[in-house]
């Protein structure tokens, strides 16, 4: 049990110098937030463009297949 403690313990120490301290996560959690704000009225957009998109090829495809048969 010992061994499987130490072998956990040396696994995780190289993964606590990827986490940043204290002080830099505020200003790295206001910066994530600030773009999430910001991309929320460009995603709408995307989203409606994208789905403009395909009911118009759907509608395409419909009276092609119409028109063949």
């Amino acid at each position: 049990m010992l061994q499987l403690f130490f072998a956990v313990a040396f696994t995780a120490a190289p993964l606590a110098l990827h986490v940043p301290r204290i002080r830099c996560l505020n200003l790295f959690v206001e910066n994530i937030e600030q773009l999430l704000r910001q991309s929320s009225s460009a995603s709408r957009r995307l989203r409606h463009l994208i789905s403009r998109f395909f009911s118009t090829a759907f509608r395409t495809t419909r009276w092609v297949r119409k028109r063949q048969s």
